[in-house]
């Protein structure tokens, strides 16, 4: 038998068997309750992300297109708020002229029960707010948020302004 032939010989069997210890590798993954509850963090994370920065952001020269996202954005409690807003709430925005574009630059997810469908997140707002006259200004927000799971996927269903302590500040 020729060296190249026994060479040949060994690697088949190599082969198969890095195949099916890699199949079997891959079908315990797929199934791992780990990697499930990762994926699930990851859909929340984008999406409150994605959502929070919805939140805070407005065009006064669109407002019921505005509310009709914030709408779609929300659930539970929140949506309830949101759905609220009178005409006179709409009109002063309006009337205001400002615009506000909200970047999340942070965020993180704290709890998660995918069997509940519940989450919990905390995210870092920087809120650019330029007025009908004058200069832009930026105001940095935090947040804790709640979502829920729906039949249209996740939901902020709570929204609480975190404070920020001032430079300096001890507490």
């Amino acid at each position: 038998m020729t060296g190249k032939r026994l060479a040949l010989l060994a690697a088949v069997p190599a082969a198969a068997l890095f195949c099916a210890l890699s199949a079997t590798y891959y079908a315990q993954a797929r199934g791992d309750d780990t990697l499930a509850l990762a994926r699930a963090r990851d859909t929340v994370l984008d999406t409150g992300r994605q959502e929070i920065a919805e939140l805070n952001t407005v065009d006064a020269q669109r407002v019921d297109d505005w509310l009709r996202e914030r709408l779609d954005a929300t659930a539970g409690p929140l949506h309830d708020q949101m759905r609220r807003a009178t005409e006179s709430d709409r009109g002063a925005l309006r009337e205001s002229g400002a615009s506000a574009r909200g970047t999340v630059t942070d965020a993180a997810v704290t709890a998660l029960d995918p069997r509940a469908g519940t989450a919990k997140m905390l995210a870092t707002v920087e809120v650019r707010v330029t007025p009908k006259s004058g200069a832009p200004t930026t105001d940095r927000k935090r947040f804790e948020v709640g979502l829920e799971r729906t039949a249209a996927g996740w939901k902020i269903t709570t929204l609480a302004a975190v404070p920020v302590a001032a430079p300096g500040a001890q507490g």
